[in-house]
Protein backbone atom coordinates (compact mmCIF):
# COMPACT_ATOMS: atom_id res chain seq x y z
CA UNK A 1 0.00 0.00 0.00
CA UNK A 2 1.07 3.34 -0.86
CA UNK A 3 0.21 6.38 0.69
CA UNK A 4 0.60 9.86 -1.14
CA UNK A 5 -0.01 13.28 -0.18
CA UNK A 6 -0.29 15.88 -2.91
CA UNK A 7 0.80 19.26 -2.52
CA UNK A 8 0.38 21.67 -5.04
CA UNK A 9 -1.59 25.39 -4.78
CA UNK A 10 -4.04 24.67 -7.48
CA UNK A 11 -7.52 22.68 -6.95
CA UNK A 12 -7.34 21.53 -10.28
CA UNK A 13 -4.09 20.15 -10.64
CA UNK A 14 -4.73 18.25 -7.02
CA UNK A 15 -7.89 16.73 -8.82
CA UNK A 16 -6.55 15.39 -11.60
CA UNK A 17 -3.37 13.86 -10.33
CA UNK A 18 -5.70 12.08 -7.39
CA UNK A 19 -7.59 10.78 -10.28
CA UNK A 20 -4.39 9.37 -11.85
CA UNK A 21 -3.27 8.16 -8.33
CA UNK A 22 -6.67 6.46 -7.98
CA UNK A 23 -6.59 4.20 -11.18
CA UNK A 24 -3.07 2.31 -9.62
CA UNK A 25 -4.89 -0.31 -7.07
CA UNK A 26 -1.52 -0.10 -4.81
CA UNK A 27 -1.97 3.49 -4.13
CA UNK A 28 -4.34 3.11 -1.45
CA UNK A 29 -4.09 6.59 0.56
CA UNK A 30 -4.42 10.32 -0.97
CA UNK A 31 -4.05 12.78 0.92
CA UNK A 32 -4.08 16.57 -0.39
CA UNK A 33 -2.37 20.16 0.94
CA UNK A 34 -2.22 23.30 -0.91
CA UNK A 35 0.83 24.67 0.99
CA UNK A 36 4.13 24.51 2.77
CA UNK A 37 2.33 24.96 5.95
CA UNK A 38 -0.90 22.45 5.34
CA UNK A 39 1.80 20.25 3.92
CA UNK A 40 4.20 19.93 7.43
CA UNK A 41 0.99 19.38 9.50
CA UNK A 42 -0.49 16.58 7.88
CA UNK A 43 2.84 14.83 7.53
CA UNK A 44 3.51 15.64 11.77
CA UNK A 45 -0.07 13.51 12.18
CA UNK A 46 -0.06 10.93 9.41
CA UNK A 47 2.63 8.80 7.67
CA UNK A 48 3.67 8.97 3.75
CA UNK A 49 5.25 7.25 1.68
CA UNK A 50 5.49 10.04 -0.96
CA UNK A 51 5.31 13.97 -1.16
CA UNK A 52 3.90 14.80 -4.74
CA UNK A 53 5.33 18.72 -4.39
CA UNK A 54 5.04 21.23 -6.77
CA UNK A 55 7.39 23.98 -6.63
CA UNK A 56 6.21 27.07 -6.79
CA UNK A 57 3.65 27.39 -3.32
CA UNK A 58 2.18 30.09 -1.79
CA UNK A 59 5.00 31.38 1.30
CA UNK A 60 8.24 28.91 1.19
CA UNK A 61 8.66 27.24 -2.16
CA UNK A 62 8.49 23.45 -2.82
CA UNK A 63 12.41 23.28 -2.83
CA UNK A 64 13.15 24.81 0.54
CA UNK A 65 10.42 22.22 2.02
CA UNK A 66 12.45 19.26 1.46
CA UNK A 67 14.83 19.30 3.98
CA UNK A 68 12.12 19.82 6.29
CA UNK A 69 10.21 17.04 5.15
CA UNK A 70 13.05 14.87 5.43
CA UNK A 71 13.70 16.09 8.90
CA UNK A 72 10.22 14.80 9.84
CA UNK A 73 10.62 11.67 8.14
CA UNK A 74 13.83 10.60 6.59
CA UNK A 75 11.98 7.57 4.83
CA UNK A 76 8.85 9.48 3.24
CA UNK A 77 10.57 10.04 -0.64
CA UNK A 78 9.76 13.69 -2.17
CA UNK A 79 8.60 13.52 -6.06
CA UNK A 80 8.96 16.84 -7.39
CA UNK A 81 6.48 17.37 -10.32
CA UNK A 82 6.47 21.07 -11.60
CA UNK A 83 5.41 22.97 -14.71
CA UNK A 84 9.36 24.00 -14.70
CA UNK A 85 11.80 22.48 -17.08
CA UNK A 86 14.32 19.95 -15.82
CA UNK A 87 16.78 22.45 -16.87
CA UNK A 88 15.51 24.56 -14.15
CA UNK A 89 15.14 23.04 -10.84
CA UNK A 90 15.87 19.34 -11.01
CA UNK A 91 19.57 19.46 -10.12
CA UNK A 92 19.21 21.02 -7.16
CA UNK A 93 15.71 19.80 -6.44
CA UNK A 94 18.14 16.56 -6.45
CA UNK A 95 20.90 17.83 -4.28
CA UNK A 96 18.12 19.14 -1.47
CA UNK A 97 17.14 15.47 -1.20
CA UNK A 98 14.45 14.98 -3.57
CA UNK A 99 13.95 11.38 -4.94
CA UNK A 100 12.91 12.25 -8.62
CA UNK A 101 11.76 15.32 -10.67
CA UNK A 102 8.44 15.11 -13.42
CA UNK A 103 7.00 17.69 -14.95
CA UNK A 104 3.28 18.34 -15.39
CA UNK A 105 3.78 17.70 -19.27
CA UNK A 106 4.49 13.76 -18.27
CA UNK A 107 2.40 11.38 -18.93
CA UNK A 108 -0.05 9.64 -16.76
CA UNK A 109 1.83 6.27 -16.45
CA UNK A 110 5.48 7.89 -16.27
CA UNK A 111 3.79 9.46 -12.83
CA UNK A 112 2.96 6.14 -11.44
CA UNK A 113 5.81 4.92 -12.50
CA UNK A 114 7.50 7.29 -10.72
CA UNK A 115 5.74 7.12 -7.59
CA UNK A 116 6.34 3.42 -7.41
CA UNK A 117 9.86 4.01 -7.64
CA UNK A 118 10.90 6.43 -5.29
CA UNK A 119 8.11 4.71 -2.60
CA UNK A 120 10.75 1.31 -3.03
CA UNK A 121 13.61 3.69 -2.13
CA UNK A 122 15.08 4.27 -5.71
CA UNK A 123 15.35 7.68 -7.31
CA UNK A 124 13.02 8.35 -10.26
CA UNK A 125 15.24 10.10 -13.31
CA UNK A 126 14.15 10.86 -16.96
CA UNK A 127 17.37 9.53 -19.36
CA UNK A 128 17.59 13.43 -20.44
CA UNK A 129 17.98 14.20 -16.88
CA UNK A 130 20.32 11.12 -16.19
CA UNK A 131 22.69 12.78 -19.01
CA UNK A 132 22.78 16.51 -17.45
CA UNK A 133 23.76 14.79 -14.08
CA UNK A 134 26.85 13.34 -15.77
CA UNK A 135 27.78 16.18 -17.48
CA UNK A 136 27.59 18.14 -14.39
CA UNK A 137 29.86 15.51 -13.02
CA UNK A 138 32.33 15.24 -15.42
CA UNK A 139 32.73 19.19 -15.42
CA UNK A 140 31.84 20.08 -11.92
CA UNK A 141 33.76 17.90 -9.41
CA UNK A 142 33.95 19.71 -6.17
CA UNK A 143 37.16 21.00 -5.55
CA UNK A 144 38.86 20.21 -2.00
CA UNK A 145 37.77 23.06 0.62
CA UNK A 146 41.21 24.52 1.01
CA UNK A 147 41.20 25.79 -2.47
CA UNK A 148 37.57 26.98 -2.23
CA UNK A 149 37.69 28.98 0.97
CA UNK A 150 40.43 30.82 2.63
CA UNK A 151 41.03 30.02 6.04
CA UNK A 152 38.85 32.83 7.53
CA UNK A 153 36.29 31.78 5.36
CA UNK A 154 36.07 28.11 6.56
CA UNK A 155 36.78 29.49 9.85
CA UNK A 156 33.32 31.19 9.52
CA UNK A 157 31.57 27.81 7.56
CA UNK A 158 32.29 25.78 10.75
CA UNK A 159 30.59 28.46 12.86
CA UNK A 160 27.34 28.91 11.00
CA UNK A 161 27.53 24.68 10.91
CA UNK A 162 27.14 24.69 14.45
CA UNK A 163 23.97 26.91 14.17
CA UNK A 164 25.68 30.24 15.43
CA UNK A 165 24.13 33.80 13.94
CA UNK A 166 25.36 36.40 12.12
CA UNK A 167 25.66 38.64 15.53
CA UNK A 168 27.39 35.31 16.99
CA UNK A 169 29.84 34.60 15.07
CA UNK A 170 30.75 38.40 14.38
CA UNK A 171 31.07 38.47 18.40
CA UNK A 172 33.04 35.39 18.74
CA UNK A 173 35.88 36.66 15.93
CA UNK A 174 35.47 40.58 17.18
CA UNK A 175 34.05 41.35 14.21
CA UNK A 176 31.01 43.64 12.55
CA UNK A 177 27.58 41.79 11.82
CA UNK A 178 28.28 43.51 8.11
CA UNK A 179 31.57 41.50 7.70
CA UNK A 180 30.28 38.34 8.39
CA UNK A 181 26.95 39.15 6.07
CA UNK A 182 29.81 39.29 3.53
CA UNK A 183 32.16 36.40 4.68
CA UNK A 184 28.35 34.52 4.43
CA UNK A 185 27.63 35.91 0.70
CA UNK A 186 30.92 35.06 -0.26
CA UNK A 187 30.41 31.66 0.87
CA UNK A 188 27.00 30.93 -0.74
CA UNK A 189 29.10 32.63 -3.82
CA UNK A 190 31.82 29.96 -3.88
CA UNK A 191 29.84 26.96 -2.78
CA UNK A 192 27.17 27.76 -5.31
CA UNK A 193 24.41 27.47 -2.35
CA UNK A 194 21.52 30.00 -1.37
CA UNK A 195 20.62 30.05 1.98
CA UNK A 196 22.32 29.58 5.40
CA UNK A 197 20.47 26.03 5.36
CA UNK A 198 22.38 25.16 2.44
CA UNK A 199 25.88 26.09 4.02
CA UNK A 200 25.04 24.21 7.00
CA UNK A 201 23.75 20.86 5.16
CA UNK A 202 27.00 21.22 2.64
CA UNK A 203 28.93 21.08 6.32
CA UNK A 204 27.40 17.56 7.09
CA UNK A 205 27.51 16.64 3.74
CA UNK A 206 31.74 17.64 3.27
CA UNK A 207 31.73 16.36 7.24
CA UNK A 208 33.11 19.77 8.04
CA UNK A 209 32.62 20.20 11.90
CA UNK A 210 30.74 22.89 13.37
CA UNK A 211 32.08 24.93 16.43
CA UNK A 212 30.43 26.60 19.18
Amino acid sequence: MIRVLITDDHPVVRRGIRQILEEDESIKHIDEASDGSELIEKMIIHEYDVVLLDISLPGRSGLDLIGQIKRISEKTAVLIMSIYSEEMYAIQALRNGASGYLTKMSAPEELITAVHKVSSGERYITSSLAERLASELLKGERKPLKELLSARELEVLKLFAAGNTVVQIASDLSLSPKTISTYRSRLLEKLNLHTTADLIRYSILEDIKGEK
